[in-house]
C-alpha cells in the first residue's frame, strides 16, 4: 500500500490558466498509473485562479475514498470565519490536518499568533504540517523556514502532532535532531526536486536519507510524499527503492505511519 502525503491540485505554470477540474483529473491519472492508494491535497496559503481554497477542494474529493484534505492556512490573513469553518470541517472528518507555510509568508512557528491554530488542531487531534527548507518562490524568505523553528512549537505543544515539510532540505541535520528529540514530530521526504531526480541528485539524496535514519532511529517517524505536481510520483517511487529499507520500514514509511498519523483507518480495511 502507498500513502502520498504531499500532493496539490495548484497550477504552479501561471503563465496560463488550467481549470481545476482537468487539474483533478491529471492528479487522478497519476494516482492510478502509479498505483497510489491515498493520497493527502494540501491546499495553499493564498487562493487566486491557480490556487484552489478549501472548500473548493472539500467539495471536490468529499465523496472520493482515496483522498483527503490538508488545509493550508495563511498566517497573516486568517479571520475568525476561517477558524470556524475550518472548526466544521475538522469535526465532519473532511479535513485531515492543517498546513502553514512559514517562508512563504514571512512568520516563524512559535509566532502567538499560531497558537489558536494548534489549539485548533489538538482539540481534533489532527496533525500541522509545516513548511521548511527551500522554497519554490524566489520571493520567499528562507529563514522564516529552518527547521529548528519546529522544536520551539514542540516543545510548547508536547501532544500537537507536527510534520516538517521536506526533511528541512537543504537543513537535513537540524530537522534530524528535532525528530530524533521530540516524539511528537514527523517528517516528510515531499519536493526534493522539480519533475525529475537526475542520477547524481538521487544517489546524494539518498546517502542523506539514509544517513537520518541511522541517526533518528526506526522511521516511526517517516511519511511518505511527493510534493505533486511540482515532483513526479514515478521518480519518487524509484527514489524510495534505492533506500533499499528493510520491509517493516518500508511499510511504515509509505503507509502505516500516515495512516496512523492521520486516522485514515486503512488497516482497518
Amino acid at each position: 500500500m502507498i500513502v502520498d502525503v504531499h500532493t496539490h491540485l495548484n497550477n504552479y505554470d501561471e503563465t496560463k490558466i488550467v481549470p481545476l477540474a482537468a487539474r483533478y483529473e491529471e492528479f487522478q491519472e497519476s494516482l492510478r498509473f502509479n498505483g497510489i492508494d491515498y493520497a493527502l491535497i494540501l491546499t495553499s496559503y493564498k487562493v487566486d485562479a491557480h490556487r484552489p481554497s478549501t472548500r473548493e477542494v472539500v467539495e471536490l474529493t468529499q465523496d472520493a475514498p482515496n483522498m483527503g484534505v490538508v488545509a493550508g492556512v495563511s498566517f497573516l490573513n486568517y479571520k475568525e470565519r476561517d477558524l470556524r469553518e475550518l472548526a466544521d470541517y475538522l469535526k465532519a472528518g473532511l479535513v485531515k490536518g492543517l498546513k502553514l507555510y512559514p517562508g512563504y509568508e514571512p512568520f516563524y512557528p512559535y509566532d502567538s499568533r499560531c497558537r489558536v491554530l494548534y489549539e485548533l488542531a489538538l482539540e481534533f487531534d489532527v496533525p500541522v504540517m509545516i513548511h521548511t527548507g527551500d522554497t519554490y518562490s524566489p520571493k520567499a524568505k528562507v529563514r522564516f523556514a529552518h527547521p529548528l523553528a519546529v522544536d520551539d512549537v514542540a516543545v510548547d505543544f508536547p501532544d500537537l502532532k507536527l510534520v516538517i515539510c521536506h526533511v528541512g532540505n537543504p537543513w537535513i541535520r537540524d530537522a534530524m535532531e528535532v525528530v530524533y528529540k521530540n516524539k511528537n514530530v514527523h517528517t516528510d521526504i515531499s519536493g526534493f526536486v522539480l519533475g525529475d531526480f537526475t542520477e547524481r541528485f538521487e544517489k546524494f539524496m539518498v546517502g542523506q536519507m539514509k544517513d537520518m535514519i541511522l541517526y533518528a532511529g526506526d522511521p516511526n517517524y517517516l511519511l511518505y510524499g511527493t510534493d505533486w505536481p511540482i515532483c513526479r510520483m514515478r521518480t519518487y517511487l524509484k527514489f524510495v527503492r534505492g533506500l533499499e529499507l528493510p520491509d517493516p520500514h518500508y511499510e511504515k514509511l509509505m503507509w502505516k505511519n500516515a495512516d496512523r498519523l492521520f486516522k485514515l483507518g486503512l488497516a482497518e480495511s
